[in-house]
């Protein structure tokens, strides 16, 4: 069978909501190039990362994100289905730099083998590190978690900053047996480490049914699934329950939407844990969580993303 890989030169903002259209539309994993990507500091590593990449596949400014598309008489229509929902992110107010969408195409066997060279084992906290299913890895110390994810599933490896920053703030905050909701789910990488990290109970929620998919079987590849309840749903809609964490690694200006949902979910003296924010949105999601009553704790950033934990 033969593939068409699709192109996108973006922004690193626009990434989540562009894979996430690329994953409903079809495509059968996503790629992102990110020239950041390509500067490492191997004096100041923190966790031991493995790097086998070619500068010459990356932009010079922006990010590619690449996905693939069944070569067939439906993809033009695909692709332009594509196009006109990137175009709309602009009514979010995303930037989308060049937006640039190119074709080529790929046999299955060399899209099969070639995209595996960007997954390797990644230790992103002071416990967790993340390895694709099919690489053989062995603990480098006693306390350490594994996640076993499979990229191919849906919305990559689980190691993009955000989703990092996301697993960091719940390895220092997360207690023993706490109850933990994931709002918006995506592979399930965080409703995962949670579990690991010794939630009893998980709430996993996404709108999108490839997710909820992904979630249940990324949990099942982690000896987790019976600590994890994974629902298809709008945010916290409809929602009636207590946590002691929520966590959320979606766009800012989703995070606004479902603040007071977040408060009246938390008990008091819960985290709320949010990821995915851009430099330029980072006031608007203070001002917003400030003005729920919500105490700032921490503020992290790494690269261009800003992760928010607040407390009620």
């Amino acid at each position: 069978m033969k593939w068409s890989e699709i192109c996108i030169h973006t922004t690193n903002e626009a990434i989540e909501p562009i894979s996430n259209i690329l994953h409903e539309t079809g495509a059968s994993g996503v790629v992102i190039e990110d020239p950041l990507d390509l500067i490492v500091d191997k004096d100041n590593m923190m966790y031991g990362e493995i790097f086998e990449l070619n500068a010459d596949d990356y932009p010079k400014e922006g990010v590619f994100i690449k996905a693939y598309l069944p070569l067939n008489s439906f993809l033009g229509e695909t692709v332009e289905e594509i196009k006109q929902a990137i175009n709309n992110l602009i009514t979010f107010d995303i930037d989308l730099g060049p937006n640039e969408v190119t074709l080529s195409e790929v046999n299955e066997e060399d899209w099969a083998t070639a995209w595996k060279k960007y997954y390797k084992p990644v230790r992103i906290s002071e416990k967790i590190t993340i390895t694709p299913t099919w690489e053989d890895y062995t603990p480098k110390s006693d306390d350490e978690l594994i996640i076993e994810l499979d990229p191919g599933m849906a919305f990559g490896t689980g190691t993009h900053p955000t989703t990092v920053l996301s697993i960091q703030a719940l390895e220092k905050y997360i207690e023993k047996n706490d109850i933990v909701i994931d709002v918006g789910c995506g592979s399930g990488v965080l409703s995962i480490a949670s579990a690991l990290l010794g939630a009893k109970e998980v709430y996993a929620y996404d709108l999108d049914e490839v997710a909820v998919k992904s979630t249940k079987i990324n949990a099942k590849i982690n000896h987790v699934h019976s600590l994890i309840q994974t629902k298809q749903n709008n945010l916290l809609n409809q929602v009636d329950m207590k946590a002691n964490i929520i966590v959320s690694n979606i766009l800012a200006e989703i995070i606004v939407r479902f603040i007071s949902d977040a408060w009246n979910n938390l008990v008091e003296g819960g985290y709320f844990i949010t990821s995915g924010i851009i430099q330029a949105k980072k006031q608007m999601v203070l001002e917003q969580l400030e003005n729920q009553g919500f105490e700032i704790i921490a503020i992290n950033e790494l690269e261009d993303w800003v992760s928010i934990i607040v407390r009620k």
